[in-house]
């Protein structure tokens, strides 16, 4: 299937005109075939990749490695940081004019990345649906230690062959659904900074992440049973979540709470390194942002929510815990000038009642924790192997890894009354 992008080129009812730069997105078996009539007039294209996904696509993509020079990224356990992408800066030949990324998001970041600093194009193979930035504009890096977007490209073609992620470990298509049920809490947070301080939402991006995360829910457990179709349901929605990232030029619609909180997680401020894809995490994530908003619905309901001054930064706390790990000033950084100076109190007591309506238009918590285990995701700290002890702190702590106002963040304005 080629997927129509004529949908995403015109003006929008928002008053902008959104672009994309990728020129075609193939979901399909044998996609890959595409490969060699795409890049007929570059001298020096480059395949990016690791030894895992090497190995396990060494038949499928066979006649791809045997004509194209192949960088394979050294290491067992490769991660989208400064140290990796310093190998791949190494490994990557410098005259190379293309690169194509044949893996998940960790060689994606790398590759987009690198397409970035070099100037350079870079064609998108993804090995499995295990999350929605093959197409995003951004890499999201652990860059000394804090958990970072930097501006990078996006691919001119996807190539998602079927044949390639359909038989990716389950594993990494459950985290590929975790990613995609985390837009749930982001489109919230992004609805709610709306709310609350006017900020800037386009309906259409808004109502396509939705089309993406309803796509999928409708056919998770095809996609357990690894269903053809239904896999290529998932690629398309992930795809698509990506494409909204594109279009709106950051990753508003698709990151919120929840992926702070699995940002805060890989950070490691708190908690040891644990083995855990982004999916995962934002599975957990996810969970924990569900239960606290049901919170915060049900006092504003019951009157039982009032607005107090929270806006400045929590120093101690920041100083207890970033400050431990030698990131206070970072974290500092990252926060500063503070998002909550945007914030009228007057004005977010006033919008409470709609807040708590927005609210009530997201799944239980319950519910989506019934849907994503039955999916084969992960759902609880405990399966990432974290103490359930640390959920308050975590709560407390995750607003701060990333600049962006979300319902977490202007919590710390609202006191809870029992």
């Amino acid at each position: 299937m080629k997927v129509d992008l004529e949908r995403f080129f015109h003006k929008c009812a928002c008053g902008k005109e959104h672009s994309i730069s990728v020129k075609e997105i193939y979901i399909e078996p044998g996609a890959v075939k595409r490969i060699p009539e795409v890049i007929k007039g570059y001298k020096n294209p480059v395949i990016v990749t690791d030894s895992k996904i090497l190995a396990s696509t060494k038949e499928a993509l066979s006649s791809l490695y045997e004509t194209i020079e192949t960088s394979v990224i050294p290491g067992t356990e490769i991660h989208a940081d400064d140290y990796f992408t310093e190998l791949a800066q190494n490994v990557i030949r410098k005259d190379a004019d293309i690169l194509i990324a044949v893996g998940a998001g960790t060689i994606h970041d790398l590759t987009r990345y690198t397409a970035y600093k070099r100037n350079i194009q870079f064609i998108s193979v993804p090995t499995a649906a295990s999350v929605d930035g093959f197409v995003s504009v951004v890499a999201a890096m652990t860059w000394k230690g804090m958990k970072k977007t930097l501006p990078a490209v996006a691919p001119i073609y996807v190539f998602a062959d079927t044949d390639i992620f359909g038989n990716a470990p389950m594993r990494l298509t459950a985290s590929g659904i975790s990613d995609l049920m985390g837009k749930y809490t982001a489109l919230l947070d992004w609805r709610a900074g709306h709310i609350v301080t006017g900020e800037y939402i386009c309906e259409e991006i808004y109502d396509l992440e939705f089309e993406a995360v309803h796509q999928v829910e409708a056919v998770l457990s095809k996609i357990k049973d690894g269903e053809q179709e239904s896999m290529e349901k998932l690629m398309y929605a992930l795809l698509l979540s990506g494409l909204d990232m594109q279009m709106i030029g950051n990753s508003r619609p698709a990151s919120g709470a929840e992926h702070h909180i699995s940002h805060l997680l890989e950070m490691c401020i708190i908690n040891e390194p644990i083995d855990a894809l982004h999916g995962e995490k934002v599975s957990v994530g996810l969970i924990l942002v569900l239960e606290y908003y049901e919170k915060i619905k049900e006092a504003i309901k019951a009157d039982k929510c009032r607005v107090i001054d929270g806006r400045g930064f929590e120093t101690e706390l920041l100083k207890d815990t970033f400050g431990k790990k030698g990131k206070y000033q970072e974290v500092l950084d990252e926060n500063n000038p503070n998002i909550m100076e945007e914030l009228d109190l007057s004005k977010l007591r006033e919008k409470l009642p709609d807040i708590a309506r927005e609210l009530d238009k997201l799944p239980a918590s319950k519910e989506m924790r019934l849907k994503l285990s039955q999916a084969g995701c992960i759902t609880t700290l405990k399966e990432l192997g974290i103490s359930d002890e640390l959920k308050d702190l975590i709560l407390k702590l995750s607003p701060y890894v990333r600049r962006r106002l979300t319902l977490m963040r202007i919590a710390k304005n609202l006191k809870l009354e029992s």
